[in-house]
């Protein structure tokens, strides 16, 4: 277990079984040693999958989408999202997951069919971060927000909850891989859009920055009213965040299929039963757990078809 301040000082524990180091990080307190490094413990919540009301207006649909990139075929089936909404994108590797985003960013045009109307503003967070800019990241982020750095909604929704007085007086160039991935997508967040579009946010992020991220995503989506597609490989990052799910299957690199928006739990069992993995949840914190291929939980669930959400996984040991 690695803890201290970021940027400051860093402490290592002594090696423990994997279960128990985990456990201890997210408690903030290592027993053996007597040191609490985190004033509260990070929980997870066993809860139903979100729940979208029908009456909510829609506020943006595309249609069946067609995008050909040299030997590799994305084909999108038709959908729409609704206001204050999030939709999750899960999908293994060069599927098409990314190429989705950017034809919904108008960097890609679709061969056949039509992505979202025109007029409609976008701000996109890419999946590869370039940290080049010559400058420090206050510079940068007066360069890019202007005025908007001044707002209290950037100062409690955005600075505050991804502490960029960290890095403020720090030059781009140097940031680390989480360091930078932070400033993105504060960025991509604080823009005046219609829609964002974040492709992996959680990459490079610890456990606390992602929960964090997650929550900054649900509550400026929410309470602005705007719409948010995620594409994200951390399960309990989606489980967090997303309203519905859009899952990517197919061949990678050959021929990929982008099914409909779909309640959470149908998304959850469409993407796991392909990968023939159930979750389980950690007696202790909450957090999900991998089943062990073929064991008493793993078939029971199989069985029930129910491979994330259910309430008879709560581990027993």
């Amino acid at each position: 277990v690695l803890y201290g301040d970021p940027g400051v000082y860093g402490i290592v524990s002594y090696p423990r079984a994997v279960r128990d180091g985990i456990n201890m990080f997210l408690e903030g307190y290592i027993p053996s040693d007597n040191v609490r490094f985190r004033s509260q413990p990070i929980r997870f919540q066993v809860k139903p999958p979100t729940q979208v009301a029908e009456s909510i207006d829609i506020e943006y649909s595309w249609g069946f989408m067609v995008k050909k990139l040299g030997g590799f075929t994305l084909r999108v089936e038709p959908g729409f999202i609704r206001r204050g909404e999030v939709i999750g994108i899960l999908g293994p590797n060069g599927i098409g997951k990314t190429t989705f985003v950017k034809l919904l960013a108008g960097l890609e045009k679709p061969d056949e069919g039509d992505a979202l109307p025109g007029g409609v503003k976008v701000s996109y967070k890419p999946q590869y971060i370039s940290g080049d800019y010559d400058g420090v990241v206050e510079v940068l982020l007066r360069k890019t927000l202007g005025d908007r750095m001044e707002s209290s909604f950037f100062r409690e929704e955005i600075y505050r909850p991804f502490r960029l007085d960290k890095i403020l007086d720090r030059r781009v160039s140097d940031l680390s891989g989480g360091e930078l991935q932070k400033l993105a997508i504060a960025i991509c967040l604080s823009m005046d859009a219609d829609i964002y579009l974040l492709d992996e946010p959680s990459a490079y992020l610890d456990v606390e920055e992602r929960l964090a991220m997650a929550r900054a995503v649900r509550r400026i989506v929410e309470n602005l009213g705007r719409v948010a597609f995620v594409v994200e490989h951390d399960i309990l990052v989606q489980d967090f965040i997303a309203d519905r799910l859009m899952v990517f299957s197919g061949i990678p690199g050959v021929d990929g299929y982008g099914h409909q928006p779909m309640d959470m739990r149908s998304g959850m069992n469409m993407f796991l039963k392909e990968l023939g993995v159930t979750f389980r949840r950690d007696r202790q914190t909450y957090r999900p757990r991998a089943n062990k291929e073929g064991s008493r939980l793993d078939r029971i669930q199989k069985e029930m078809g129910e491979y994330y959400y259910t309430a008879a996984t709560i581990e027993e040991e």
